[in-house]
């Protein structure tokens, strides 16, 4: 498929740009319906919107509050009526807005505080506040706020004012690809280079998105979903791309010619690419286990995001890599190879020495990695599931003064009030037992409508206290009980409430759920038992640690104005859920990179150490360069003006820094030093039985043998055609003989096809079955390795093969 999509590069990009502007035009005349629907099956709170919906069905627009506070006097003084009721006037009469509820009018006389100098009006729009046009809005904003003056100040509250308030669409992702743009130059020194993961990420997240808003009309779609599918796609795009590039150019490199490169890519970095992708789709549809509707609109979207930017990046990637040729690699580097000819295959720099330090001293290192995220798992254990609301936002924004005002003026629970609900029966004796429950400010009963009567209860806590949630336990658990009469506490406070229980409830299903998959995953993939468990290990330590620094910033509070992120509170309810599912995927990511190259290498030469210490020398600077791309995504959101999508940014960006930079570099590496061969073991009765899933390239494996074994094979092709040899000695740089060195021959895409063990006098011979280019690699204990392109004419040919001791080479 790479080679088709290589030579037919200009029809597999028209297809491609036919789909993201066909996509993106059905989706923008299509329009947006995303819906955010917390359906809570068998909760109380579920019990009292039901009857407040029968009792209220014409309810459905979005009511937001102008709030206005006087420095002197009163909010009833002439001067002050005459400014206000004109502005509410004008918002009455606009296009959209269903009514006005005024602290001036009769009805709204309870909408002045005691003290007379707050008072607030209810704007109520004719949709909800997804669907109120922003135009509206920022008129009524505008409108609203031209009354401020000098001892007057006028603020406005509600999820529509929000709406207006966030920055322009796509900011976090334009930043967010910036950052990422700046990381791939330094990491590749060429524009060129640069470009395709950036091209690839914009390719999978645009035809996802618009995809996404299309679903929106045919399902429950939440409108965070878009946010964090753009989240998650943008990481995964451009690392999956990154990971492919860096595999092409480091062939052509080594003297491969582009297409060969770009194959020999897709054939070893692309089943990588698939088979995390597929890992990542996985893990995010473990959310559906906790059986919470909100979320299965989060993991349509996300999944479908993250399955385009796989296909983005093993079809139309070929593709543009054929259209640059060599010019992937940077001006200095065509120079150079044009100059020196093909490069080493050996890893070398920082890298090679860190691999060879953890080797060296892994149980050092195993011991301050772990004691470093045990520390920042610490803060975990006072974790508080909540809902985060305007109170949370920061303190210059309009949405935060109104709320801070409307708690100033009536109290911190009225931001957040209760509706006990109950359908016929005498009211009475529970308004009495409400009024004389310890933590209620206020009761109001409304009158009763199509036989239910709603009674507004206002906490004299704030809706994110914990008092406020062992107020609503009372209520349920012994007042309405006192009352004798059936009621159901609900309201949006209350709502969010059961919404953590129930999350809370099911997290450790979702969790055994998305660790136990990715067990499996590995476990065939790896035909190990110790790999699987290891990074199932490092996966719960990396979701401690990394829930230990958002419980730090968001429940602590420690560097919030730092960041500019408002007031601290509880961690979203649903955030452990999603962040959780990117989480497992993101490092069984790095899980499936690090460890393939360790694996291709161990089934090469059967040696833990070199194996550990190559794979990790050769993917350590990629994954690296991956996870500060992540990084830099991520952190790009805390810009999107949606507190949910700021705190999964933070948390994912911590989550993957600590993943890559600690766990896949040092602490996964140090433990698989200390385990040894333990690493690669498999029952016999359980290898049997797994079926085959390789992320290599399938190897022909064939037994080490003499040097002879081989010369009877020299004589006839694998098909019965002519064939030839390579044949030689394995020296020092000292010029003495390597006996036991094992000479391995790899065709182009990396396929072995013969090996053999080197004589006591360092000579070898290897099969091979026609003439062509091939890779030749030779391996020996305490001397490292080598390998080299060799071509192979019609008759045998004669190489040498010299091996310096300590020496960090690739067999690929």
């Amino acid at each position: 498929m790479a080679r088709w999509c290589y030579r037919h590069r200009l029809v597999v990009l028209l297809l491609w740009v036919g789909a993201l502007f066909g996509l993106g035009f059905s989706a923008s005349t299509a329009g947006t319906n995303y819906a955010n629907v917390f359906s809570l099956p068998d909760t109380d709170s579920k019990s009292a919107y039901d009857l407040m919906e029968k009792a209220f069905p014409n309810t459905s627009g979005d009511t937001d509050t102008v709030v206005w506070k006087v420095d002197e006097g009163s909010v009833r003084d002439q001067a002050v009526r005459d400014r206000i009721r004109p502005v509410l006037d004008d918002i009455a009469k606009m296009p959209g807005v269903g009514a006005v509820t005024s602290p001036y009018d009769a009805r709204g006389a309870g909408q002045v505080s005691k003290d007379g100098t707050i008072a607030y009006a209810q704007v109520t729009f004719v949709k909800r506040a997804n669907e109120v046009p922003k135009e509206l809005v920022q008129d009524v904003l505008d409108t609203a706020q031209g009354a401020d003056r000098a001892g007057l100040q006028v603020e406005l509250g509600g999820q529509a004012i929000q709406r207006v308030q966030e920055p322009p669409q796509g900011l976090s992702e334009g930043v967010g690809i910036v950052a990422a743009a700046v990381v791939l130059f330094l990491a590749f020194g060429s524009f060129f280079a640069m470009t395709l993961p950036i091209a690839i990420a914009v390719f999978g997240v645009g035809t996802g998105l618009f995809a996404t808003q299309l679903l929106s009309h045919t399902t429950d779609v939440p409108d965070i979903a878009p946010l964090l599918a753009s989240l998650i796609g943008l990481g995964v795009g451009i690392d999956y791309a990154l990971f492919i590039v860096t595999r092409h150019r480091k062939g052509i490199q080594r003297g491969l010619d582009p297409e060969e490169a770009a194959v020999t890519a897709l054939n070893t970095s692309g089943r990588a690419v698939l088979f995390a992708g597929g890992t990542v789709c996985i893990a995010l549809a473990g959310m559906l286990v906790t059986r919470l509707r909100f979320l299965d609109g989060v993991v349509i979207g996300t999944s479908l995001t993250v399955v385009l930017s796989v296909m983005a990046a093993t079809t139309l990637l070929p593709a543009l890599l054929g259209f640059l040729g060599p010019r992937v690699l940077s001006r200095r580097q065509r120079r150079r190879l044009a100059a020196q000819g093909p490069e080493s295959e050996g890893a070398s720099g920082l890298a090679a020495r860190w691999s060879t330090a953890v080797e060296k001293r892994p149980r050092r290192i195993a011991a301050l990695a772990l004691v470093f995220m045990a520390v920042l798992a610490v803060p975990v254990l006072s974790l508080r599931l909540g809902a985060t609301d305007q109170g949370n936002d920061d303190a210059s924004t309009t949405t935060r003064k109104a709320y801070d005002l409307l708690a100033e003026g009536f109290g911190p629970g009225f931001n957040g009030p209760l509706q006990v609900v109950t359908e016929g029966g005498e009211t009475s004796a529970l308004v009495k037992g409400l009024q004389d429950t310890p933590g209620v400010a206020q009761v109001a009963a409304l009158p009763p409508a199509r036989g239910v009567t709603v009674i507004q209860v206002v906490p004299t806590t704030s809706p994110q206290s914990v008092e406020t949630d062992r107020l609503i336990d009372r209520l349920r658990d012994d007042v309405i009980p006192a009352a004798g009469v059936e009621a159901h506490v609900g309201g949006v406070t209350a709502v969010s409430k059961d919404f953590s229980t129930v999350t809370g409830d099911r997290l450790p299903l979702f969790i055994a759920t998305i660790i136990g998959l990715g067990f499996l995953l590995l476990l065939v993939a790896f035909r190990s038992l110790v790999v699987p468990l290891t990074a199932a290990l490092m996966n719960l330590i990396a979701a401690a640690s990394s829930f230990g620094v958002l419980v730090a910033i968001f429940q602590w509070g420690w560097g919030l104005e730092l960041l500019g992120l408002g007031k601290e509170g509880p961690i979203n309810a649903f955030l452990p859920v999603i962040m959780l599912s990117l989480l497992f995927g993101l490092s069984m990511d790095y899980q499936v990179f690090l460890v393939s190259r360790m694996h291709e290498e161990w089934v090469h030469t059967r040696d833990n150490a070199r194996a550990v210490r190559v794979g990790l020398a050769e993917t350590s600077r990629v994954i690296n360069s991956a996870a500060l791309i992540m990084v830099c995504v991520f952190m790009a959101f805390v810009l999107s003006g949606d507190s949910g999508a700021a705190m999964a940014g933070v948390g994912l960006a911590a989550a993957v820094a600590l993943d890559a930079f600690i766990l896949r570099t040092a602490l996964v590496p140090a433990a698989m030093h200390l385990l040894g061969n333990a690493n690669w073991w498999l029952p016999g009765w359980l290898e049997k039985r797994l079926p085959h899933l390789a992320v290599e390239p399938k190897e022909e494996a064939l037994p080490s043998t003499a040097a002879g074994a081989a010369d009877t094979r020299a004589g006839a092709g694998a098909d019965g055609g002519p064939a030839s040899a390579v044949h030689g000695y394995v020296r020092t740089t000292e010029g003495d003989p390597v006996e036991g060195a094992s000479v391995t021959l790899l065709s182009a895409g990396g396929r072995q096809l013969d090996r053999v063990v080197s004589l006591a006098d360092g000579s070898y011979i290897v099969s091979v079955p026609a003439p062509g280019t091939y890779l030749l690699a030779a391996a020996a204990p305490s001397y490292g390795s080598r390998a080299r392109h060799v071509v192979v004419g019609e008759g045998p040919l004669v190489y040498d093969v010299e091996l310096a001791e300590g020496e960090v080479d690739a067999v690929n």
